[in-house]
């Protein structure tokens, strides 16, 4: 009787055990299937910077001095807008953030979509690049948001023959539901 009994709380104990370990399974984040060219970042659980990348140089290798467009959507899935201020990093000087042709941030109003370097949209610009890059090479770019705080992002030089509209699945800014 006893034997009956320890065989029954070994297969219940067994059968809990295989259940943990199934559901621990359902944790297991899905493969990114997205087709992103680009890294995607959280500056906060709201904030999240998307598809991080350099565009391709015109002759296969941007060169030190030379200024680096940098293209990337910024998603705000939160109920309070952020202004991105400033976009630093060791291999450029400086960024030249414009917003319908002027300098100044980029504001990411709340449950919006921002897509820089989009035709019309806001764009960055990293300017006088410390470094010499080719397709595939990245550097280290951070941003600053006025509310989230920082992130930094290895953004990538796009592959060649990809021009920034190509890469990007962005709609465009004007056919944005969200906006």
């Amino acid at each position: 009787m006893r034997s009956t009994r320890a065989a029954g709380r070994r297969s219940v104990l067994a059968v809990v055990g295989v259940l943990a370990v199934a559901g621990c399974g359902d944790e297991t984040p899905a493969p990114d299937d997205s087709g992103a060219v680009g890294p995607d970042e959280a500056v906060t659980e709201e904030i999240k910077v998307l598809q991080v990348q350099l565009a391709y140089p015109l002759d296969g290798a941007y060169d030190v001095g030379e200024d680096v467009p940098l293209y990337l959507g910024i998603a705000n899935t939160g109920t309070v807008e952020d202004d991105l201020l400033d976009v630093r990093g060791p291999d450029f000087t400086d960024a030249a953030l414009t917003v319908d042709g002027a300098s100044g941030p980029i504001r990411v109003a709340e449950n919006d979509n921002v897509y820089v370097g989009a035709e019309g949209a806001p764009s960055i610009v990293l300017e006088d690049l410390q470094t010499s890059l080719r397709s595939s090479q990245s550097i280290p770019v951070t941003f600053v948001f006025e509310e989230a705080g920082e992130v930094t992002v290895d953004a990538v030089v796009a592959a060649e023959g990809q021009t920034p509209s190509v890469p990007f699945d962005f709609p465009d800014p004007a056919e944005d539901p969200t906006g």
